[in-house]
């Protein structure tokens, strides 16, 4: 059995840190860098690059909606024709700072709320996928499974990966539970882990709702403002690795 653990990170501003991104980098093997709409300022992108160069871990496009003040994490009004344009410029800005660095980008992964309304929106899903295809049409697109997310992207003839969150509560539905919750947000590690050991090896985890969700996945994801990232990061790998599982990049 084998696994990818990714982190979304990378997602400090100018002169505001946020994350954990030192502290995580060693533990994962890709991260998802933001690419300066929800975070990573210019001079905080060349630093995440470098580090992730520094480390061996493979680096992802984090493109979210253009929302410094929200975190990327409030839905917003885009058309299809600004969201192809805005994915395609964050890759572009990611990617200048990686060749710069002799690094390729592995994968697409969108952020927060633009993630999620792909997930429900075919015409947001189109048009990430769209411009995912224009940029590289070899590169892999991380996707919640069962979504029209996943279908747009198969359509467009993306290499597709399954992604599922061991931090984050599902509902019986399949989707995420949204934030406002309660129990929605996992910062236990041992509890992390053992659901990441579910996940992985029973293909299923607990709803927050009742009831258990099938789950597909060839990547877990820690988010970096977890307030204990790396130490459910650690736990997770701890858990995969003494169950035989070989955590590596896909």
């Amino acid at each position: 059995m084998r696994i990818d653990l990714n982190a979304d990170a990378g997602e400090s501003y100018g002169a505001f840190a946020y994350g954990h991104d030192r502290e995580l980098f060693p533990l994962v093997t890709s991260v998802n860098l933001a690419c300066g709409f929800h975070g990573g300022s210019p001079g905080r992108m060349r630093e995440a690059v470098a580090l992730a160069k520094a480390h061996g871990v493979a680096v992802g496009a984090h493109p979210g909606f253009p929302d410094l003040v929200g975190f990327g994490r409030r839905e917003m009004a885009l058309s299809p024709e600004e969201v192809y344009a805005d994915v395609l410029y964050q890759i572009g800005a990611l990617y200048a700072f990686l060749r710069a660095e002799g690094l390729g980008l592995h994968h697409v992964k969108p952020h927060g709320a633009l993630y999620l309304k792909a997930c429900r929106d075919r015409e947001t899903a189109r048009a990430i996928a769209e411009a995912v295809r224009a940029f590289d049409p070899e590169l892999p697109l991380v996707v919640l499974p069962g979504t029209v997310y996943e279908e747009e992207a198969r359509r467009a003839g993306l290499r597709v990966v399954r992604e599922a969150f061991p931090e984050r509560a599902y509902l019986r539905n399949g989707q995420l539970a949204p934030r406002s919750l309660p129990g929605s947000w996992i910062t236990d590690p041992e509890e992390a882990a053992r659901r990441a050991l579910r996940m992985v090896l029973e293909g299923k985890v607990e709803a927050l709702d009742g009831g258990e969700v099938a789950v597909q996945a060839e990547t877990l994801c820690i988010h970096g403002d977890n307030p204990r990232a790396p130490e459910v990061a650690q736990a997770v790998r701890q858990a995969l690795e003494g169950a035989g599982v070989a955590v590596k990049a896909f």
